[in-house]
């Protein structure tokens, strides 16, 4: 669905200031003492497409055809927007980069808008890997296992939502058969809104975030997207603006969805569910983020810390998404963490930034 308009000491959670990873934290343990700090990119594109590899490499992928890679943490960027891609105007709404030189990026739209490119040259060249033939598709997200297998997930089509697979790292895709595919609800679909509204954690287990319908549900297969269950969030829907927008797994049982309504001024009371279990059953946040978020992620050294994004702010959960804080008001859309302890996100006219110790702090 198409947007409109669009145990160490709480000190060695300073991203930029550690050295080396902190130990695993406890579940109370929250990021103290970080912030924001904004990477000049030049572009004022909107970037809902965030891939980082590390703390040194990322790229970015948004409106105007734009990608962007950065080698030195984001001290300069380089343009290398598929040149295609740019004469269209594609809206690239996901990517997912495996280094620093090879990256798959989804382009979002009806029938031939929704496509599939791929770099293995770190975005000198782009190869068009797919292009959708069917009118009735809306592609909005896209995810890997590992460098191999991965997915990508389209509004339904005939009363399905419609999942593509790779096994050949995204050189050639094939439409899986829609049979363990359980019935959407009418007007339910997916938001491509940050390129989280379909995640995997492990080698076989993935998600999908739905909203529009009556109820904003979650999706589970354990078998790489041939069979699926579905569970009901506590995330309000009922509205084509409402529901989950995006996903985030610690592993294949811990799990956070965000959401809300994404239209300016309007209330999302309850904007924040977590699951302990594989997402078959979702509990409400007691204190949830205090409006709509797009993007989640979790920190990989604090047992229950977590982030989640949006236009009016960051909020970071130091309980596995029970209780929510205000961390940063600046606007963002996508986020995400990366293993050696860095986290990115990105979001309108050209916005990235890199969580980093606040100075003086």
């Amino acid at each position: 669905m198409r947007l409109l308009g669009v145990g160490m000491c709480a000190a060695a959670l300073l991203l930029g200031v550690v050295a080396a990873p902190a130990q695993a934290a406890g579940e109370s343990q929250e990021l103290r003492g970080v912030g924001w700090a904004l990477k000049a990119t030049g572009k004022d594109a909107r970037f809902r497409g965030l891939a980082a590899v590390s703390r040194s490499t990322a790229w970015v992928a948004g409106s105007k055809g734009t990608v962007l890679r950065t080698s030195d943490g984001g001290r300069s960027w380089r343009d290398v927007s598929p040149p295609g891609a740019v004469a269209e105007g594609l809206e690239l709404r996901d990517i997912e980069a495996f280094d620093g030189r090879r990256a798959v990026a989804l382009s979002i739209g009806e029938g031939e808008a929704s496509r599939v490119l791929r770099t293995e040259d770190g975005g000198a060249t782009w190869t068009e890997a797919f292009r959708n033939p069917d009118p009735k598709a809306f592609y909005d997200c896209l995810t890997f296992f590992d460098a191999r297998h991965g997915l990508a997930m389209s509004d339904p089509v005939d009363g399905k939502f419609r999942i593509l697979s790779t096994d050949d790292g995204g050189r050639s895709w094939r439409v899986l058969p829609n049979a363990g595919m359980p019935d959407a609800l009418p007007g339910e679909a997916g938001f491509a809104a940050s390129g989280q509204c379909l995640v995997a954690s492990g080698p076989r287990d993935v998600w999908l975030a739905t909203g529009g319908g009556a109820v904003a549900r979650v999706l589970h297969s354990s078998d790489r997207g041939l069979t699926w269950r579905v569970a009901d969030s506590t995330v309000p829907a009922g509205d084509p603006a409402r529901g989950v927008f995006a996903l985030a797994f610690r592993d294949r049982t811990k799990g956070l969805a965000v959401g809300g309504d994404y239209r300016a001024g309007q209330a999302s009371p309850q904007a924040a569910a977590v699951s302990r279990d594989a997402g078959r059953t979702w509990r409400q946040a007691s204190a949830p983020p205090p409006a709509y978020r797009s993007g989640a992620a979790w920190f990989p050294y604090g047992a229950g810390t977590a982030l989640a994004v949006g236009p009016t702010g960051t909020d970071v959960t130091g309980d596995g998404g029970r209780t929510w804080r205000a961390l940063d008001p600046g606007s963002f859309d996508t986020v995400t963490c990366t293993a050696d302890g860095s986290c990115w996100a990105a979001g309108e006219k050209g916005r990235v930034g890199r969580l980093e110790g606040r100075s003086g702090s």
